[in-house]
């Protein structure tokens, strides 16, 4: 007796990928991963090319932006900008990943008041010294620090600096407190909560956390999953991660001369004299690069058409 193979799907029936240029700002649910997130998203737009400008713990919910395309050379643009979070910090107890997810390492009857809270808050704003979790996607000699931590290793990370703007108390009660952070790159809101407990006496660590602004993008400008196929708005221009720096229009020209990475020379009263600019021509962003001494140098150049 025979066995029946399996027909194979034919290849005119997988979705051809496409060229698709643009982010979309998405509001990633509890329980997904970031890598999982640009997955879903490149799928349902059937783009050949997408990354993320920040990972998301899948804990966490919120903020997501995704790059697409030519806007992925825009990324460190956005990831280099500043943060803000939503976050609950569970007193009591200290986890071995700083979140509801570990183990309790160690626990204690003390609770904090509103009033202690706001009043150790400021010592943790400004440049500041933090240690990252030891459950973090830093590496160490190679290997991600949570790799090694779950496999049972000793993970010892090196304090760092890093720039938080501003903490503030939205709401207490009981062993629950939410707080708002706004911070800059390389801030780690579990060991915002860790340190902060610590210092309070009383432990803590994060029960719930929502992430609402990246760089230029805020909740305002987020999508959902569903939205993506149904709502032409959410694929967002290139050039919006690029919205805090300067735009100059440049002839065709000038350019042509970008486009095949050569600098060109900036003339007028308004012609920026040093600093990070993009370029436009006819309303399509060309390049992005730095001005020194009126004479403008690029580091991308983008294939957008028009």
């Amino acid at each position: 007796m025979s066995e029946e193979r399996p027909q194979r799907r034919p290849h005119g029936d997988r979705p051809k990928k496409r060229d698709v240029n643009g982010w979309i700002i998405l509001d990633k649910g509890v329980g997904m991963t970031s890598t999982h997130a640009v997955a879903v998203v490149k799928r349902g737009l059937s783009a050949k090319k997408a990354g993320h400008a920040g990972t998301l713990d899948p804990l966490a919910s919120g903020i997501l932006p995704i790059a697409l395309g030519e806007a992925t050379k825009t990324v460190p643009f956005v990831m280099d900008g500043r943060k803000s979070y939503v976050f609950t910090v569970a007193w009591g107890a200290e986890t071995t990943t700083d979140d509801t997810e570990g183990d309790v390492v160690e626990q204690t009857d003390r609770l904090p008041d509103p009033a202690m809270i706001e009043e150790f808050l400021p010592r943790f704003t400004g440049q500041v010294q933090q240690v990252p979790p030891r459950f973090s996607a830093i590496k160490i000699q190679g290997e991600r620090a949570y790799d090694l931590a779950r496999d049972g290793e000793t993970v010892e990370l090196q304090p760092r600096t890093v720039e938080i703007d501003r903490l503030a108390l939205i709401h207490h009660a009981g062993n629950r407190s939410i707080i708002e952070a706004d911070c800059g790159k390389g801030t780690y809101v579990r060991a915002i909560a860790r340190d902060l407990g610590r210092a309070l006496g009383c432990l803590g660590h994060i029960a719930a956390l929502r992430r609402t602004r990246v760089g230029p993008f805020t909740e305002d400008d987020a999508v959902t999953v569903d939205d993506i196929a149904t709502d032409p708005a959410a694929l967002r221009p290139v050039e919006i991660a690029l919205s805090e720096i300067p735009a100059i229009p440049v002839s065709r020209d000038m350019a042509g001369r970008l486009m095949r990475g050569q600098s060109i020379i900036l003339r007028g009263r308004d012609a920026p004299l040093s600093g990070k600019v993009y370029a436009t021509c006819n309303g399509v962003l060309i390049a992005v690069g730095d001005v020194e001494r009126g004479e403008f140098v690029p580091h991308r150049v983008f294939n957008l058409g028009g």
